[in-house]
């Protein structure tokens, strides 16, 4: 998974992630490594961590999408969407070269 592509996804479930855990889990990655992730995307003012004071666990917080984080996101989509638009045209135009071999 490259550094895009993770980001995007931890962009796309951060505001339903309920832990670092379950984040962890969902993506096939080592808790260190989304912890990681989550400290550097908080750093680079994409989310925001705010823990919950009425949590009997202090160290359990909320992440938050900021205005930034949600432009990279959108970006990251697009970049995305671009990417899988190019890999499908490429299938469709091997697949057809495929096809004009048989039929020869």
């Amino acid at each position: 998974m490259s550094n895009d592509e993770l980001t995007l996804s931890v962009l796309r479930n951060i505001e339903a992630l309920k832990t670092q855990r379950t984040l962890a889990e969902e993506l096939g990655l080592s808790v260190g490594k989304v912890n990681y992730v989550l400290k550097a995307l908080v750093e680079k003012g994409l989310i925001k961590a705010e823990s919950f004071f009425a949590n009997k666990n202090k160290n359990q917080y909320k992440y938050l999408l900021t205005e930034k984080g949600f432009n990279e996101k959108l970006q990251l989509t697009q970049k995305f969407i671009q990417r899988k638009k190019a890999e499908y045209d490429e299938l469709v135009l091997e697949l057809e070269n495929m096809k004009g071999m048989r039929e020869k």
